[in-house]
């Protein structure tokens, strides 16, 4: 290759693609898997249908209103993971609908 100033220079490059999953696993990977797999299992006993069940806070189609609700419970204490938000996505003739709950545990 010659530059604007008549220089001879070469380029040499190799560029060689990899599809991720061609790579094998990224350092970490199979142990945060791990460890959020877990994690899963740990929150679905904890929300287990014999061990309580959901109670609804609020139900409406004003998301300003939801996320208000949700603040209280954070403030309360409440656990992020003992929280739920549904959305009810609507068409033209219904419109979205938000239910924010909470898992309650039985008393025995």
């Amino acid at each position: 290759m010659i530059t604007e100033r008549g220089c001879a220079c070469s380029v040499e490059s190799l560029a060689i693609l990899t599809l991720a999953s061609d790579s094998g696993l990224v350092p970490g990977q199979e142990k945060r898997r791990r460890r959020q797999q877990a994690e899963s299992q740990r929150l679905a006993a904890r929300t287990a249908p014999d061990a309580g069940q959901w109670e609804v806070i609020v139900e409406t189609r004003d998301e300003t209103e939801m996320r208000t609700q949700l603040h209280r419970l954070r403030e309360a204490g409440i656990e992020g993971s003992m929280i739920r938000i549904d959305t009810l996505c609507g068409r033209l003739a219904l419109p979205t609908t938000y239910r924010l709950s909470r898992f309650v545990t039985d008393p025995a």
